[in-house]
Formats: C-alpha cells, structure tokens, sequence
C-alpha cells in the first residue's frame, strides 16, 4: 500500500496508525535484494539468526 499516512487507506496498519512517513513500528522490505541491503546495513552477520516455522517441512516439499 500507500508509504504516506496521508494516502494510506483505512483499515491499514499505516493508514490506521501510522502519522509520520518516517517512523515506522514495522518494515517490510520491498524486494529480497533490497531486505538484505537493509539486513546489512543494521545488523551484523552473528546477530541474524537463520529460522524456519516449525510447520515448513510438513507444508513444502
């Protein structure tokens, strides 16, 4: 959805909560190559933890 509060829709988590553009409670990246940019940028390698929901393997093959 919308980045600006302003333009958000309701019903939205930004468009419910949210008044300033930049300060986010969440984010969520808007590509894989951007997320792990963005990984990089804020954390170091030992602090990222590789996790996987128990349920994965009895749902992909």
């Amino acid at each position: 959805g919308a980045t600006d509060p302003s333009k958000a829709e309701p019903g939205t988590i930004r468009g419910d909560f949210s008044i300033v553009t930049g300060r986010n409670i969440c984010h969520g990246s808007d590509s894989e190559t951007a997320a792990k940019r963005e990984i990089d940028l804020w954390f170091r390698p030992e602090e990222v933890a590789n996790w996987a929901h128990t349920a994965e393997r009895w749902i992909y093959e």
